[in-house]
């Protein structure tokens, strides 16, 4: 457990901030740390400088592989921090520091684990039924390029089991809201303050707009496990003075979408709403371009590895699991969305909400407890111990 303590405390040392010094220092360290457990260890570059790291053991059995995905980059540590968020300073069983529960905790766990199997493999002392790999990718917290660029060169598979460990508080999340994102752009006409009739608020078409998808999705159909479809505009520029009728706005918009809701669905109201705002407001023209499109991952019931971790589970802590839908969007959920992969889910140490914030921890009992359960998990569905013939 020191052992596995001091891994979670060299991560968080390591900025891998992002935007910022990225993953380079994390990928070294991943390399050093798996040097000598006769693993196969390649990198892919993504960026100049920032490459995807993969290790691989039993890479030549015809099975589908069991894969360990974990992001190297967290976000910018960001202000308000009351102790050094690159000191992975330690309190009353907490390790504090930026990506401490998001995931540099997590990623201690997989490498842990992983060396643990390449060392009894590499000794004869197990078989494998499949072949394991790890793959530590960039770019998570920014356009999710890393995985991306793994599921392009083939370092994961529709036939692959995929898990991250990525903070879930305790749970199994394995169903994902859509991440539709949409860039708005008004035209107006300007004119002074006084005549506004001679012009065309650009500003006020907007606000038209933003009112009716806040009305169109209040009325759409609510999902049983993943909920509500929601819609944040995010982000809104435009005007030059209050005495001067703007000419331009642009907005940001975030929609999260659950079933059945797509972004077709989008589209068309985005497309009725733009007819309503250039009725209302005379002169205007509205248009917008799709900049995010990732579709919405539901959870599959007869998953294979769903059935193994909840067995690994049950059996390291004597709980049934609850299994709940991510909040967000992982590496998992785009593997899951570009490649139908029925099998991809979360399970990891830390809570997300205090992810992305000041003063970010992870509790030690936490990281124990998914190091204890992915360890159980391997044991039941990759490695097979080899009986002595003494």
């Amino acid at each position: 457990m020191k052992e596995l303590i001091k891994t979670v405390q060299d991560l968080i040392r390591l900025e891998s901030t992002n935007p910022g010094k990225g993953e380079r220092s994390v990928a070294e360290y991943i390399k050093n740390y798996l040097g000598d457990c006769g693993a196969e260890i390649i990198e892919d570059p993504v960026f100049p400088g920032r490459n995807n790291v993969i290790a691989t053991i039993g890479g030549e059995i015809k099975a589908p592989m069991m894969t360990l995905i974990c992001h190297m980059d967290t976000v910018v540590a960001g202000a308000d921090w009351t102790r050094d968020p690159f000191a992975a300073e330690t309190e009353e069983n907490r390790i504090y520091g930026r990506g401490a529960c998001d995931m540099k905790s997590g990623f201690a766990c997989a490498l842990s684990v992983f060396w643990e199997t390449a060392e009894k493999y590499q000794k004869g002392e197990i078989s494998l039924d499949r072949p394991l790999r790890l793959i530590g990718t960039v770019d998570e917290e920014g356009n999710m390029e890393g995985v991306e660029n793994a599921i392009r060169k083939g370092r994961v598979t529709a036939d692959d089991w995929v898990m991250d460990l990525e903070p879930t508080d305790g749970q199994i999340q394995m169903a994902h809201k859509g991440r539709f994102w949409l860039e708005v752009s008004v035209q107006g006409i300007t004119a002074h303050a006084s005549r506004p009739e001679q012009g065309a608020d650009a500003i006020a078409a907007a606000a038209q707009w933003i009112c009716s998808m806040r009305k169109a999705f209040g009325e759409l159909p609510v999902h049983q496990e993943l909920g509500r479809s929601t819609i944040t505009f995010g982000q809104i520029q435009g005007g030059y003075q209050p005495y001067v009728v703007p000419d331009l706005c642009r907005l940001w918009v975030d929609c999260r979408l659950a079933p059945p809701v797509n972004d077709l669905m989008v589209q068309s109201m985005a497309n009725r709403a733009i007819k309503e705002a250039e009725q209302e407001i005379s002169g205007v023209k509205i248009s917008y371009k799709i900049t995010g499109n990732r579709p919405y991952i539901e959870k599959d019931p007869d998953s294979g590895l769903l059935k193994e971790i909840k067995r690994a589970v049950h059996t390291v802590t004597g709980k049934e699991a609850e299994v709940c839908p991510f909040p967000g969007y992982t590496d998992t959920a785009v593997i899951a969305g570009r490649l139908q992969n029925r099998n991809c889910l979360s399970y990891g140490p830390g809570n997300l909400k205090y992810a992305h914030k000041p003063d970010e921890f992870v509790e030690t009992e936490d990281i124990e407890r998914c190091h204890k359960v992915l360890q159980e998990l391997l044991e039941g569905c990759v490695c097979k111990k080899i009986q002595s013939s003494y």
